[in-house]
């Protein structure tokens, strides 16, 4: 997650509203224009507004710089392939550090790629023929191997002939006397060969195709390679056989060819002579010994420019791309062909201006310019972009409500709150000590080793947990803290604060969780007692206590909402809001849901008996009807009056009121976009388009429609908001059984086998499903449901989040990024 502003501690007002914004106009001469707008990048504290919006990428000012830019990195990209092939890393650190000026860098980019361009396409020539001599190489040994085992045989035979002839003859006597060969010249056979390797894969299909299309004509031989060999034409280690086709005629031959050719097999000339075979090895191994020297050279010589490359390529990478973002930020400037200078428009924040203009100061001195840039600021009715200063720990936070929507310029931001009440919400689900403590321990080794994980590459899982490091460690603080409330380490009671305040009523009594229990000492003196956990009549209810808790936590959390949207309007400045929204919100949502928070507060300090859902639910249907037993306080039936009536009243007060206001209060607006602070050259100011000054007219249906909407929403949202925060009663109440199963079905079951490797698998499977279940699947969930309880139930009482995020300019985001 990005973290805008600087590493340290941020001004704790800083993120209740957004910063200042002001727009503002810069008048940069062209010979400091480049230099101005790279320090402008180094503060990174100015948003530019594109003024040629309406011109294409192609017919921008600074289009061919862009695309010179865009050539380079593509260089550079080929260099950090070739040094990932090579498995070399790019290094920050040179020996040699020279400032190398945007032309002299492309020039240099430029050899470079010649260079190992050359150097590649080389050494791929050199590579092939070295594998095609390895392959000649085999061809000839295994192929001289046949005409050897030929020739053997054919020997052999004629010697077992000889022996057995009567006349005295030698191998050089033909088989045909001179007289038939002449008088029979059809007799003469003379067989030709062809040799090569095939893959071996292909070996049967070669064979049989060789058969069927030459119909059997042809002797075939093969011999397999038993190590893989690089074929030269894909460079890939494949497996072959080596293959001697002996044929008879030239159609023979060309069908021979083209079937070799189809399959992919590699041809080699063998001499029929054995002798010359020899010699040919020979010689082949001779040249393979040259080009292997040939080609280590050409490796080592490769790798030392790749070398030099990785020494200078991190720098020269960001500057490319800081280049391209100083031209993609000129071709956002309109130009003054007149006066010789670039008008820049930007909004940044207040605070912001004496850097700005230190850094335009710097830019002119540095740029030897005799005319300084102008800076000054605009008024303008456009919204500004929304900028809050986060540090690493706010900064996640952050980001869960933008997430949800970026907050409106000056809008009160719920990120503040949500440090401490997400975290809260999400441990009210989650309530377990034990289970925060792991979770704790986790996030404490993402904390104490964020500098070495944030610069390595983490997976995405691994990566967001990485960004919610301290969201998590919230959690799990919070969570411990419930968790001691509630009384649960892995869902067992422990009397850690002191002994039980109930006891048996007389010795028969064994079993604390049942009925039989009085209080016989003083109160626990924190959070609850281990005696409630499992109770069943007498007691209070530990289930009871956590959904009555729920229903108040929801409460206040919408009545906070519902005050943030006082301070809303009451910051700019919106009386209607204040009257016709908060004022009757409130009315409606104490009067029902804030009485029965107090109810409830009421029942739990008088230890009354009354039945809520009783009162609750007759206070609308029979509201003049005695209490009786239900009474908690005198007065309760007026004041139950007073409330319903307050309530019914409150829904027209939200309906109708508020569009004709507004019907009244209805002015034209200016049609001026904005105008300079101080009277100028008019000139350079940017006039406002046709949209800006276009305003519709005022539709009353409409207002009106909206607002019945709205109160609709919130009178129906009211109720089903309210319902919607029993979830933190009904997940605290899954994790807490699911915890209670894995311990007493698996743990303690195991246990009770006393046996060594039983109770081994026992505690095996046990911390597999608290790890797989309740702290990481259960934590997802509490973690989601909470997102949701701040999102919907609270966050729509003020939040508009209709805003957009503050963009700057700023060579720090550039450097962070992945091209």
């Amino acid at each position: 997650m990005a973290e805008q502003g600087g590493g340290g501690c941020c001004p704790p007002m800083d993120l209740f509203r957004s910063e200042s914004m002001q727009l503002v106009q810069i008048i940069i001469p062209n010979e400091s224009a480049h230099r101005t707008i790279d320090y402008l990048g180094e503060i990174g504290l100015i948003q530019f507004k594109d003024l040629n919006a309406e011109k294409s990428p192609f017919q921008r000012t600074y289009a061919n710089q862009i695309k010179r830019c865009g050539e380079m990195a593509r260089k550079l990209r080929l260099f950090k392939e070739q040094m990932s092939k090579a498995g070399l890393l790019s290094s920050s650190v040179s020996a040699t550090q020279v400032d190398l000026s945007f032309d002299d860098l492309e020039v240099k980019l430029g050899d470079l790629e010649s260079e190992l361009i050359e150097m590649n396409a080389n050494g791929d020539k050199l590579q092939r023929s070295y594998n095609e001599l390895v392959e000649y190489k085999l061809v000839l040994q295994k192929a001289g191997e046949f005409f050897h085992i030929a020739q053997s045989s054919a020997e052999a035979l004629h010697r077992e002939h000889a022996s057995n002839q009567t006349g005295e003859q030698s191998l050089e006597t033909p088989l045909l006397s001179e007289q038939e060969a002449v008088t029979d010249p059809s007799k003469q056979v003379k067989l030709g060969f062809i040799t090569g390797l095939v893959p071996r894969e292909k070996s049967m299909a070669f064979e049989r195709i060789l058969f069927r299309a030459t119909r059997g004509n042809v002797f075939l031989r093969q011999a397999v390679v038993e190590e893989p060999v690089t074929d030269p034409v894909s460079g890939e280690k494949v497996e072959k056989n080596v293959f001697a086709v002996f044929f008879s005629g030239e159609r023979a031959k060309s069908k021979i060819l083209k079937i070799c050719d189809a399959f992919g097999a590699n041809r080699y000339s063998v001499p029929e002579d054995l002798g010359k075979q020899a010699q040919m090895i020979t010689e082949v191994s001779g040249r393979i010994s040259e080009l292997k020297t040939t080609i280590d050279v050409g490796l080592v010589h490769r790798g030392n420019l790749l070398q030099t490359i990785g020494n200078q390529y991190d720098r020269w990478n960001i500057l490319v791309r800081k280049e391209k973002s100083i031209y993609h930020t000129l071709n956002m400037l309109s130009i003054d062909v007149t006066r010789k200078c670039l008008v820049a428009e930007g909004w940044s924040p207040v605070f912001a201006t004496k850097q700005i203009q230190d850094a335009l100061q710097r830019a002119t001195h540095d740029s030897n310019s005799e005319v300084g840039a102008i800076f000054r600021v605009l008024r303008t009715r456009e919204m500004p972009p929304t900028y809050f200063r986060t540090n690493k720990f706010t900064s996640s936070f952050q980001e869960i409500v933008d997430a949800y929507g970026v907050a409106k310029y000056q809008e009160a931001n719920p990120g503040v709150y949500t440090i401490v009440t997400f975290p809260f919400l999400f441990a009210v689900m989650f309530g377990d000590w034990g289970h925060g403590i792991c979770l704790l321990l986790a996030t404490m080794y993402f904390i104490l080793r964020e500098k070495k994980l944030s610069s390595q590459k983490l997976g995405d899982i691994m990566e967001m947990t990485f960004g919610g490091r301290y969201v998590i460690f919230m959690m799990s603080l919070f969570s411990i803290y419930t968790g001691l409330i509630y009384n649960e380490f892995f869902s067992v009671p422990f009397e850690l604060f002191g002994r039980s305040a109930y006891g048996c009523r007389d010795p028969s009594c064994r079993d604390s969780t049942t009925a039989g229990l009085i209080k016989v000492r003083d109160t626990y003196p924190f959070g609850v007692d281990p005696a409630w956990h499992g109770t069943r009549s007498e007691l209070p209810y530990l289930n009871s206590l956590k959904m009555k808790m729920s229903i108040l936590l929801g409460v206040a959390q919408m009545n906070l909402g519902i005050i943030l949207s006082f301070f809303n309007a009451l910051f700019f400045r919106n009386g209607v809001n204040i009257w016709c929204q908060f004022v009757p919100q409130m009315i409606f949502l104490n009067a029902l849901f804030g009485y029965l928070s107090i109810l409830i507060i009421v029942k739990w300090c008088t230890g009354s008996k009354a039945d809520l859902y009783h009162v609750m639910i007759y206070m609308f249907l029979s509201p003049t009807d005695e209490l009786g037993e239900n009474q908690l306080f005198a007065g309760q039936k007026t004041t139950q009056l007073v409330l319903l009536l307050s309530a019914l009243v409150a829904v027209p007060w939200m309906l109708l009121p508020k569009p004709f206001l507004l019907k009244a209060q209805h002015t034209r607006h200016q049609g001026q976009s904005y105008t300079a602070l101080q009277e100028a050259e008019e000139s350079l100011l940017v006039e406002s388009s046709d949209d800006s000054g276009h305003h519709e007219e005022f539709e009353f249906s409409e207002i009106f429609v909206h607002q019945l909407i709205h109160t609709i929403e919130f009178v129906l949202g009211a109720v089903s908001n309210t319902a919607s925060y029993l979830r933190l009663w009904a997940l605290s109440l899954a994790h807490s059984e699911l915890s209670s199963v894995f311990y007493e079905k698996v743990l303690l079951l195991a246990w009770g086998f006393n046996n060594v490797i039983i109770l081994i698998i026992g505690i095996i499977v046990f911390i597999f499903a608290t790890v797989g279940v309740l702290l990481v699947m259960e934590t997802l969930s509490a973690f989601l449901h909470a997102l949701r309880l701040h999102w919907v139930e609270f966050q729509n009482k003020f939040y508009e989040g209709d805003g957009y995020k503050f963009s700057p300019f700023s060579f720090t985001l550039i450097d962070g990024e992945d091209e």
